[in-house]
């Protein structure tokens, strides 16, 4: 299947905007690739109207400080989900993700933390898993007051922080807390192998092409021989048994498509209570397109209905 039309209109669009002079995003650095991408949450629109938001400021493992920002539905949210953003670990932040984050909380009626993660080449990793780290800690311990209760959390993010998510997840299971009701991981990037076939698809090579994966690589972890490490590349951790429950989203022409099957067929074989969907007709981002793609629409409700789904099982458990 080749990717939908909705897509390819949107590729389009972005190859007239730049113009057939336009260097490749992989051929510029890191400052001058945010500029180029900074313009894509305008096309997002607002979001819908929220209770409550809350910016926080917190301390990282080394005395640095990164945000989160807290959107609260209403008045009793059903659960709390700690949302890392995508962008390579390199691009966006959490004014990119807002108009996601409206939709995921009122859709889903939690709350969502989301997390603006130092980023890469200035700070590499392991900052990013740090800060992921530090602010499921920080939302952990503020559960009661964010939601006015102690309900049930969550942890999710797509592309790079589909792989935070999913370290987190691993460290939250490795320390004993927090308790997590579930984990979403959004065509998560978890393993640095170039060498699968998704990497090879011609048809995948679109939105997040190859080289361009290789660029984002470079500046996250410039030394090859620690992309190996299992915080890097979660795949390699030893056992993923007894984590939380993940949902997992993989896009047909993805890049990053068998990595991320790859993990979600590993968790399942750990024991782990694991949903897989593969999208049909989709590029890698296309969850963040929101208002943009269908298919984002599409996902962003089952995600918001697994969220509420899982959090009333919780809850039921817990009562």
């Amino acid at each position: 299947m080749a990717l939908d039309e909705a897509t390819t209109a949107f590729l389009t669009g972005m190859a007239q905007a730049a113009g057939p002079d336009a260097k490749p995003m992989w051929e510029l650095t890191a400052t001058e690739a945010r500029a180029a991408s900074s313009g894509l949450k305008n096309l997002y629109g607002p979001g819908p109207d929220v209770h409550d938001t809350e910016d926080q400021t917190l301390t990282g493992y080394d005395g640095g400080t990164f945000q989160v920002r807290v959107l609260v539905p209403n008045e009793k949210p059903n659960a709390v989900l700690v949302y890392l953003h995508g962008g390579g670990w390199v691009l966006e932040d959490i004014e990119g993700y807002e108009t996601l984050g409206r939709q995921l909380a009122t859709k889903s009626g939690a709350a969502v933390v989301l997390v603006n993660y130092r980023k890469a080449p200035e700070h590499p990793f392991p900052t990013p898993v740090e800060d992921a780290w530090t602010a499921l800690q920080w939302a952990a311990e503020n559960v009661d007051r964010i939601a006015g209760d102690r309900v049930p959390l969550f942890v999710g993010g797509d592309s790079a922080g589909g792989n935070l998510a999913a370290v987190a997840t691993i460290r939250a299971r490795d320390n004993g807390a927090p308790e997590l009701a579930g984990q979403i991981l959004l065509y998560p990037a978890t393993d640095a192998d170039f060498s699968r076939a998704s990497y090879l698809e011609p048809e995948n090579q679109s939105f997040l092409t190859t080289a361009f994966m290789k660029w984002f690589w470079n500046h996250y972890v410039p030394e090859p021989a620690l992309r190996t490490h299992p915080e890097a590349s979660p795949l390699k951790t030893d056992s993923l048994a007894d984590l939380a429950p993940a949902l997992v989203i993989t896009a047909e022409h993805d890049i990053l498509r068998d990595e991320g099957e790859a993990y979600a067929a590993r968790l399942e074989g750990s024991g782990v209570d694991v949903e897989h969907h593969r999208w049909p007709g989709q590029m890698h981002a296309f969850f963040s397109m929101v208002n943009l793609l269908p298919a984002s629409a599409d996902v962003m409700d089952l995600v918001a209905g697994s969220i509420r789904t899982r959090a009333a099982a919780t809850e039921s458990v817990a009562g």
